[in-house]
């Protein structure tokens, strides 16, 4: 689609924004979504960075906790993994049952309820936010911490800079972005496979003594705290190190990105995250006890890890500094978890009617740009509130995932406990569930209790206000439904009369009526008949104009293109036919875009060419009392189009369709 100024010469606006941003696609591509959708490997990266970035803060919190009692780090590796293993194989499980993607939200819809849901996306929308601000909040503190302490007041500005980026990079499509970050992700997984390799190899001597060590502690504790007070400052030290796991839900939220065979890609990719997570946790763990790390003021344990093992090095100063500096860049690609995950949940939840129906559109380069623009400028408004303090984001941060796990896991079970009579391996797979949701909620539990009055109250209250939000929004959505199912109701008997003749060769020199339509359904129905109660007797032909919206509820994959114009096009028949019954000259035309404004003035344009004696008509909900959230609600397709038609000298009437 191009755009051109009075002089036909494409606008330096257009210009610039297909530059930033990219140029639109081609929607009638047979090969889009495979050329868009990601392979295992980018999916890893893309999707993997948020769990794998959490190795740079969750053994950590794991090790300081448990600080005088630093044997039981033995237990917590075994812990630790075993974890990973059961809520990677558990979303593993919801990905074979929902391989279009939407993880937690549709899991706890389809299983629970669309009470469970909205509470789940809601969580979950949050969390995202969180994810971007935490990690852009990370990445900048590791980059400035080698700085001189002056530079400390640009670092709020640095993260605004880079959450910009990512919205720009998001917005030209996420394997753009992927693609970008790429070599941030392979250097992170190269450095530290060294550090890991090199941190246990060379310290294989010292497993033995470390574990006798652990038996003449453990000894000594059951004595002086007894068995359950070892137990409880495990589960402690356990639950305050959650934030390891907090981007395993990400690979079955973005399902949808993924290249066919989805499930296979999606497993595949779970696999990749859920193994070097496991190593980079547990190998982390295990080398902290090996080279006895100990705190060190303003450093992490994972800066003191590296200055051990490579200080005796010809080139330690400089490997430890990359090392280091790829964990704070990671996390800066961590963040890309955010932009892709929590547009898609919104989009998920506004096909359901919780959200506004405009965040399940796609931009033409199909990228869900709405949810993009939203996320980005939450995650600056946090930003900003906390002035990048990461104390405070990490509190914040630390709850809405393991809700969502929760939800998830109580609503897998169910589903298995229902079908015990028909399923024979339902005891195998209900298993795995019920420890997943005995281990995430007891995370979540400790985490609440732990963190709720310094500050985690905040992510509840911001949760439970988006949750009061989307019930507003709903039920809006179901009063102008039930309005519109009334007005169908209303138009019971549509007939044509019997001196009504309709032509075999329809003469395009006769006024024309030109009617954009949606679905076949009482709005359109009713547009058509104000036209001929309005204007009797004037108009002879009527052609309908719909355009294909491909958006997130349409785009599921290489064959959904096809089922939406084949939709689309039934719907055109069904008001021709209607025409024609009324005796009128007939026809349809259709485009396919993903969005109805620029489609339908560039479809309108080439139709008025054919039918030089027409009018085009659509239709707009009318409300006796407009509120300042309806243009937000509902999209304002009429008046856009109307305004774009009429400059190139068109005419457009718009008919109101009231609803009370």
């Amino acid at each position: 689609m191009s755009f051109y100024n009075s002089n036909g010469d494409v606008s330096f606006i257009k210009k610039f924004k297909q530059v930033l941003f990219g140029s639109p696609r081609n929607v009638n591509d047979s090969g889009l979504f495979h050329k868009i959708a990601l392979i295992p490997l980018l999916a890893w990266v893309g999707l993997g960075s948020d769990g794998l970035s959490s190795s740079a803060y969750g053994p950590e919190e794991i090790f300081r906790s448990i600080q005088g009692h630093t044997y039981l780090a033995l237990f917590l590796i075994l812990a630790v993994a075993f974890t990973i293993f059961i809520i990677s194989y558990a979303y593993t499980r919801i990905i074979e049952h929902f391989p279009h993607g939407g993880g937690g939200y549709i899991v706890a819809t389809h299983m629970l309820g669309e009470k469970a849901g909205v509470v789940s996306g809601s969580a979950l929308i949050v969390d995202y936010i969180l994810t971007i601000t935490v990690s852009i909040t990370s990445c900048v503190d590791a980059l400035f911490s080698n700085l001189p302490i002056h530079y400390q007041s640009y670092k709020v500005m640095t993260s605004t800079v880079l959450i910009v980026v990512l919205i720009v990079l998001n917005i030209r499509g996420v394997k753009e972005s992927i693609t970008v970050l790429t070599p941030i992700f392979i250097v992170f997984v190269l450095t530290h496979i060294l550090l890991l390799g090199y941190g246990i190899f060379s310290h294989l001597g010292e497993i033995q003594p470390v574990i006798s060590n652990a038996n003449q502690n453990l000894t000594k504790d059951l004595s002086s705290i007894g068995f359950f007070g070892i137990f409880f400052m495990v589960i402690r030290a356990y639950s305050l190190g959650g934030g390891t796991y907090t981007g395993i839900e990400a690979v079955s939220n973005g399902l949808q990105i993924m290249r066919e065979p989805k499930v296979k890609t999606g497993k595949r990719t779970m696999l990749y995250m859920a193994s070097s997570l496991a190593v980079a946790a547990a190998g982390l763990l295990l080398c902290y006890l090996l080279v006895e790390v100990k705190l060190v003021p303003g450093k992490t344990l994972n800066t003191v890890l590296a200055e051990t093992l490579f200080g005796n090095w010809r080139y330690g100063n400089i490997i430890t500094i990359i090392t280091i500096f790829s964990e704070g860049a990671l996390l800066f690609v961590a963040a890309q978890t955010g932009f892709i995950d929590a547009p898609r949940v919104m989009a998920n939840m506004a096909v359901d009617s919780w959200l506004p129906h405009r965040f399940a559109a796609f931009s033409e380069r199909l990228t869900m740009r709405n949810g993009i623009v939203l996320i980005g400028l939450s995650a600056l408004l946090i930003l900003w509130y906390t002035n990048g303090s990461i104390g405070a984001l990490v509190v914040m941060y630390s709850i809405n995932v393991f809700l969502t796990f929760t939800l998830s896991e109580f609503g897998m079970s169910r589903f298995y406990f229902r079908r015990r009579k028909t399923d024979n391996q339902w005891k195998k797979h209900i298993v795995i569930h019920l420890i997943g949701l005995v281990l995430c909620a007891t995370i979540l539990l400790i985490t609440v209790s732990e963190k709720f009055a310094e500050g985690g109250w905040i992510t509840l209250l911001i949760t439970g206000i988006l949750i009061i939000v989307s019930y507003r929004i709903k039920k809006h959505y179901l009063r102008v439904r039930g309005a519109m199912v009334q007005l169908e109701d209303n138009i019971t008997e549509i007939y044509a009369s019997s001196q009504s003749k309709v032509s075999a060769i329809i003469n395009r020199k006769e006024q024309t009526v030109i009617q954009l339509v949606g679905s076949y359904n009482g709005f359109g129905i009713h547009t058509l008949l104000s036209v001929i109660k309005t204007f009797p007797e004037l108009y002879k032909n009527i052609v309908f104009v719909s355009v294909a919206v491909i958006d997130q509820g349409m785009f599921k994959g290489e064959n959904s293109i096809e089922g939406l114009k084949e939709s689309v096009i039934d719907s055109l028949k069904s008001y021709v036919n209607l025409a024609v019954k009324l005796g009128f000259n007939a026809e349809y035309y259709m485009a396919v875009g993903t969005e109805v404004n620029e489609t339908a003035v560039e479809l309108i344009d080439s139709i008025k060419k054919e039918y030089p004696n027409s009018t085009v008509f659509s239709g707009r909900l009318a409300f006796q009392k407009e509120k300042f959230y309806h243009r937000l609600l509902h999209n304002e397709t009429a008046y856009a189009v109307q305004r774009k038609l009429q400059f190139n000298g068109i005419t457009n009437v718009i008919l109101p369709i009231r609803v009370n």
